[in-house]
């Protein structure tokens, strides 16, 4: 195995930091707060995937939960905890320095998914617990003034998406591994260095603001 598919991940993880400007708001919607249930639905099936730092710790959650023989469960403590999380915005809960730390859970899980040894299960568990609040505050922020029904589509949107994801993930690891719960593949671990980088890339741009 050459050194040049990991320049080339690395290069392509940078440039696409690089494409994901202010302008997108992370907001599938431009910025504006859904008014209708088809818009509040499109926003939460949106809104992960084009926050590259939100994509990239979904994409971490899949390549860690692949690991564990219980794994397909693991998922299900990000989901309801980015749920929480939403609700917590909503509810004017106040969480300082969310970017920072979703920047950090971001690369706690990639690094989770690099190492060669397998974590507990209820270590990872708390993990995507507290990494799954913290981004669904984050994701909480777009929705804040919207009306019951766009609400409750933006939620069932973020539920979808990222469950779908995140198990879709798992699966493909998995299959690259053929069945097996051993140490990952290189190309895994590699997968899992860039979802570290992603992070600790996010983390800097304050200082680059």
């Amino acid at each position: 195995m050459t050194i040049l598919p990991k320049t080339r991940l690395l290069a392509l993880t940078l440039t696409g930091l690089a494409a994901a400007t202010p302008a997108l708001a992370h907001h599938p919607m431009g910025g504006m707060i859904p008014a209708t249930f088809t818009q509040g639905l499109l926003s939460g099936l949106g809104h992960p995937v084009i926050g590259l730092d939100h994509l990239a710790a979904l994409v971490g959650v899949g390549l860690v939960a692949s690991r564990f023989a219980r794994g397909l469960t693991l998922p299900a403590f990000w989901v309801v905890a980015m749920a929480a999380g939403v609700g917590l915005h909503l509810a004017s809960f106040d969480l300082p320095y969310t970017e920072a730390l979703v920047a950090l859970s971001v690369v706690a899980i990639g690094l989770a998914a690099t190492i060669r040894t397998t974590l507990p299960y209820a270590l990872i568990a708390g993990l995507f617990a507290i990494g799954g609040a913290v981004h669904g505050y984050a994701l909480g922020e777009s929705i804040i003034g919207a009306e019951t029904s766009p609400l409750s589509a933006y939620l069932i949107g973020l539920v979808a998406v990222q469950t779908v994801l995140t198990t879709g993930i798992a699966l493909a690891a998995r299959f690259v591994m053929k069945g097996s719960f051993a140490a990952p593949a290189p190309q895994l671990r590699l997968a899992g260095l860039a979802v570290a980088v992603t992070g600790a890339a996010f983390l800097a741009l304050p200082a680059f603001a």
